[in-house]
């Protein structure tokens, strides 16, 4: 399956606010591993799932930007946490809060990168898909998709320095929302 050939629809995905889709992939982001919550969400076996790109499950209505931004950081070695939208087999949407890791072998060298995800928050989706939406009219506005995702990159960095944040912080500050009103 290729993001491209699926039509993605208007459909949810659903899955439990317990429950915790996860993933291992290689260095190249080939999922290596892949539960059953992932396989049930996204609408795929396990062997359709791995050796294949984790970039299958992509929904088209995520920024190239955030991509950028989630890789440099895991290969700086660090951990990242950060919403997206995932497409399964059938075209349907599910949205993830992710949190992404490095793997590191006994010599501290980066072999893979572990993901967990949980289903966040309604007042979490609608805060992030408007930036999100911003960050893919500023990539569309380009005809080479290099330009357009540094455009989009140029803008997320600037959103955050508005604001004077971090993107952690921003995606933290999300999360906490929803307690705050309590």
């Amino acid at each position: 399956m290729s993001t491209y050939s699926v039509t993605p629809i208007n459909e949810e995905s659903m899955y439990g606010e317990n429950e915790i889709i996860v993933s291992k992939t290689d260095l190249k982001g080939r999922v290596t591993y892949a539960n059953d919550i992932f396989c049930r969400v996204a609408e795929m076996t396990t062997e359709e799932l791995i050796d294949q790109p984790h970039s299958i499950i992509r929904h088209p209505d995520m920024p190239r930007a955030v991509f950028k931004l989630l890789w440099d950081t895991l290969e700086a070695g660090s951990e990242i946490f950060a919403y997206v939208k995932n497409m399964s087999k059938t075209g349907k949407y599910y949205w993830v809060f992710a949190h992404v890791t490095p793997s590191f072998d006994e010599r501290g060298e980066i072999t893979g990168y572990h993901s967990n995800r949980r289903k966040p928050e309604s007042h979490e989706i609608d805060s992030i898909s408007g930036i999100y939406e911003l960050l893919m009219a500023e990539e569309n506005k380009h005809s080479n998709a290099k330009t357009g995702m540094e455009a989009s990159f140029a803008m997320l960095v600037n959103l955050l320095a508005d604001q004077g944040v971090t993107y952690s912080e921003f995606v933290w500050s999300l999360r906490e929302k929803k307690n705050a009103a309590a």
